[in-house]
């Protein structure tokens, strides 16, 4: 699990990012085509053309880290392709990482009485 602190802004880069690319080709990307300071301690979440890739990168305050998960089946949900960023929760970040909906996560069940 990725050591996520509380109050960290989560970023999805939308649209689909060539996976060969690595840590600082995506650094690159960041502050170039997404704008913003790579080294400011915000995630930024990228996926490959087929869905079943992501990679995050993080710089922590001391380096910067790069993280990736392959799911073996399915594919993560993504916003619409179009340019820019979408902001998501640590939360929905933690849902998505598990192969959930985290744009509308659904409780399996939940009891109605005790006993």
């Amino acid at each position: 699990m990725i050591p996520v602190p509380s109050g960290v802004r989560v970023w999805l880069a939308v649209g689909h990012t060539d996976m060969r690319r690595g840590m600082n080709s995506l650094a690159v990307q960041v502050q170039q085509v997404l704008e913003r300071d790579p080294h400011a301690g915000d995630l930024y979440v990228f996926r490959g053309k087929r869905g079943h890739l992501i990679k995050i990168l993080w710089h922590d305050g001391i380096g910067m880290s790069l993280y990736a998960k392959r799911l073996e089946r399915g594919r993560f949900i993504w916003p619409s392709p179009a340019d820019g960023t979408v902001a998501i929760s640590a939360a929905q970040l933690a849902y998505m990482l598990d192969g959930i909906d985290w744009r509308n996560p659904v409780r399996t069940w939940r009891p109605e009485m005790a006993g």
